[in-house]
Formats: C-alpha cells, structure tokens, sequence
C-alpha cells in the first residue's frame, strides 16, 4: 500500500528592494552627471580626456567649477543604488537556488565598482572646491587619480558584476540566452579595459563596457526571477 505525498510545490517570492528600478536610478543619476560637463556643440568647451594638455585640463576646471561639483554630486548618488543592486542580486542569485562562487564574485566587482566611483566623485568634488583648481601641478594630479578610478577602477570591476551573474544564470536558465551573451561579451571587454593602463589607446574599450553596461544592468533588473518553487 503507497502513501500519497504530502509535498506541495509552493512559489516563495524573495524580499528585496526592485533591482530593475535600482539599475534605472543608478543609470539616470550617473548619466545626469555626465550630462553636466559633457557638450554636444562644436567649439563649446568639453570635459578634456586624458590625452589632453596640462593646459586644457587646468583652464577647463578653472572656468566650470559648477559643472564639475554639480557632476560629482550626482554621481556619488548614483554609486548608492550601485551598492544596493549588487547586494540585492546577489542575495536573489542565492535565493534561487546558485551555490556556485558566482554570486560572490559579483558581490566583489559590484560593491568594488560603486567604491571606485564613490572616490571618483568624491575627488571631482575636491577638485571643484575653490581655490584647487589654481594650483595646477595639484589639479593636474587629482584629474588622472579620478580618472584611473572611474576609468579601468570602473570597467573592470563590472566587468566581474557581470561575469558572476551571468555564469550562474545561464547554468541555470535564469536569464534569456541573449541577455547571458550579451552580459557575457561584456565581461570581456571589460576585462580586457586593464589594458589601457599601459596602452592609451585601448581607452574606448572603457564606455564601451560602461554604457552598453547600463542596459544590461537594468534587463537584469527586470527580467531576473523574483520567485522560486518551494516543497512543502
């Protein structure tokens, strides 16, 4: 005589902030602050980049202070909803089920990415407060310490916040398989942005992980499952 099972399968739903809202915060703030010093007109003044004269990086934040504090204020905020969406996706990897050092791994390029760009923003800030920027052997110093931080600090560190999210997803079908690749091909261009510390012209593989990166960071946030079954 067989005894009917008692286990029912039940959906638990993880508690947590919204990891799609989060991303899309962060994406906004992040690129509100880019939008305060970057110009779409010819011949207006621009942010200068690192290739740039001693010259042409001492006048810029000489003439836009305003521009560079308004900058690094929004993206400090933006490094919050960074933190929170790492640690929140992380625990939902966990909930679903990944046992794998994928999530840690994210955990470790999504908190060092948001770290990078707390100090990123926080030295645009210094540069910004009066008086700095007329010294320009200080001022020039602190410009390539902030780039190297919200640079290559930047790029690489998401690239491994992508890796570690989109490896255990795939194994575990979590993600669509375009969104996997997509996070995948990412990661390695990413990665591969730690070159631009010995060769400047591999700088474009840094925005192109950065932008492209926002995208990704919000399908995460939306298609990510937020239940998982459950025997009871």
């Amino acid at each position: 005589m067989t005894t009917p099972s008692n286990a029912v399968s039940t959906a638990a739903r993880h508690r947590g902030p919204n990891l799609g809202m989060l991303a899309t915060i962060f994406t906004v703030l992040f690129n509100a602050g880019l939008f305060c010093v970057v110009s779409f007109s010819a011949g207006k003044p621009h942010f200068p980049g690192p290739w740039e004269s001693a010259q042409t990086i001492t006048t810029y934040f000489q003439e836009h202070s305003s521009a560079v504090l308004m900058c690094a204020f929004l993206q400090f905020g933006a490094s919050i909803p960074l933190g929170i969406f790492t640690a929140t996706v992380v625990s939902r990897l966990r909930f679903l089920g990944v046992r794998a050092a994928g999530p840690y791994i994210a955990l470790f390029g999504g908190l060092a990415t948001s770290f990078n760009l707390v100090v990123s923003a926080l030295i645009l800030w210094v540069m910004a407060y009066p008086g700095v920027a007329q010294d320009a052997a200080v001022l020039r110093a602190l410009y390539y310490v902030s780039y190297a931080f919200g640079g290559v600090g930047y790029s690489v560190p998401l690239g491994l916040l992508m890796a570690g999210v989109s490896i255990p997803a795939a194994v575990m079908k979590l993600l669509p398989k375009w969104l996997v690749i997509f996070g995948l091909v990412l990661a390695v261009v990413g990665e591969l942005s730690w070159f631009n510390l010995v060769f400047p012209k591999a700088l474009f593989l840094i925005p192109l992980t950065r932008f492209p990166g926002f995208i990704w960071l919000m399908a995460v946030g939306f298609k990510l499952p937020k239940s998982a079954a459950r025997a009871t």
